[in-house]
């Protein structure tokens, strides 16, 4: 049983003071990006107004996604809550880009689980491989592209989009910095101008102090109930890019001939607008969180990664355990120390999109959001948790010692 968790938690504070400092200032760089933004596009509080129905000449909504085409530093983006998720977003995304027999390629490896079914990698009768769409992976080596591979599918293969997924999912490897996504781009670019670079951003944004969409790519996707969503977001997602790649997707999430210009806000622009605004300060908030579990978490012996005075792509920790019941233990008691549903207690179960049984953490205000703290991993070897999110670094703080007494506790 692990003592005196708090004096444990003050040391690995002390520990991460040069690592909290330059959060902060990630953190108000972006936080000054956020507001020059909102000035730019004279932001009132008429533009909280809500439209119904087909949504015609919404000036809030229009205002919102030129605001997060201007800091994810593209030429357009959509901004809608009618993408339900970030991989619904994705899944628009790839019906509006691809066409019957066209290709695929994945060269961060295999995608997040829940696109197994939208890609074709499992049986779907709705998914791109049942369109004709053909797809391609080419594993990562050593966690960086493997850049021969690349050249070899790109030269021989008429491939028409290349997903980067800058996140490490459920898998082991570590997430894909911003200087590895320009270096490839760049290396993609030079063999073939015409492929479309897209990257799924889902837990990356603002991170760092520079965006995605400023490396080379051509279309970025992330959900609201992450990063930029700043925990006020109920939901929705983005997809942020070339202007004629933005118009191909709204026309798949609305219909051909309207794109963007129908799809009512629903009143949700405030909440959009709101979390915007905050997100800076509660992403810092989150790699805070986990930087300190990292560190906290290496001191009582557990495999981390990455490790608390490492560079970070996103905003997810992985705490390597050594058993099963080590795993849903923490996660138990992350959900423990959550503002909601702190009494009840999370179990492996059959989640839907997934091929292992999955624990999952989320007393959060909005269901399934990941920018407030939570905590998954699949029932597999190894066991890894997968935490992300925290809206304040305090509740952050706290329940990482509730995590840490249950799984110590008998």
């Amino acid at each position: 049983m692990v003592k005196n968790i708090e004096n444990l938690i003050q040391d690995a504070e002390l520990t991460c003071a040069e690592q909290f400092r330059k959060i902060d200032q990630i953190s108000f760089t972006n936080a000054k990006k956020v507001l020059n933004a909102f000035h730019e596009q004279k932001i009132s509080e008429s533009d909280f107004a809500t439209t119904t129905g087909y949504g015609y000449n919404d000036v809030g909504r229009d205002k919102i996604e030129k605001i997060f085409s201007k800091i994810l530093g593209c030429e357009d983006a959509i901004v809608r809550n009618q993408f339900i998720s970030g991989s619904h977003a994705l899944t628009v995304t790839f019906f509006a880009l691809l066409r019957p027999n066209d290709t695929l390629l994945s060269i961060s490896g295999e995608p997040y689980d829940t696109l197994h079914e939208v890609i074709g990698i499992k049986d779907n009768p709705s998914s791109l491989k049942s369109f004709g769409i053909n797809y391609q992976q080419i594993d990562l080596i050593n966690n960086d592209f493997n850049y021969e591979e690349i050249k070899k599918v790109v030269t021989s293969s008429n491939i028409k989009v290349i997903e980067i997924q800058r996140s490490k999912g459920y898998s082991t490897r570590k997430s894909i910095t911003l200087d590895q996504v320009q270096k490839v781009v760049k290396f993609i670019k030079d063999i073939n101008q015409d492929i479309i670079i897209m990257v799924d951003n889902c837990y990356c944004e603002f991170v760092d102090v520079k965006e995605v969409g400023e490396c080379g790519v051509d279309i970025v996707v992330g959900s609201l109930i992450k990063n930029l969503g700043g925990g006020i977001a109920p939901n929705g997602a983005y997809v942020a890019g070339r202007h004629d790649l933005i118009e191909l997707v709204g026309e798949r999430l609305t219909l051909p001939g309207e794109g963007k210009e129908v799809g009512p806000s629903l009143g949700i622009n405030r909440s959009l607008l709101q979390g915007l605004y905050l997100a800076p300060s509660v992403v810092a908030a989150s790699l805070k969180i986990a930087t300190l579990t990292s560190c906290l978490m290496e001191k009582l012996g557990y495999e981390v990664e990455p490790k608390y005075n490492e560079e970070r792509a996103d905003i997810v920790q992985n705490i390597i355990f050594k058993s099963s019941e080590e795993l849903i233990k923490y996660v138990q008691g992350i959900q423990q120390g959550s503002p909601i549903d702190a009494h009840c207690i999370p179990y492996p179960w059959d989640m839907p999109g997934y091929s292992d049984q999955v624990i999952m953490a989320s007393g959060s205000f909005t269901q399934g959001s990941s920018i407030e703290i939570s905590c998954d991993g699949p029932i597999r070897e190894p066991y890894i948790a997968y935490q992300q999110g925290s809206l304040t670094y305090e509740m952050g703080k706290l329940a990482l010692i509730y995590a840490v007494k249950n799984m110590t506790t008998d």
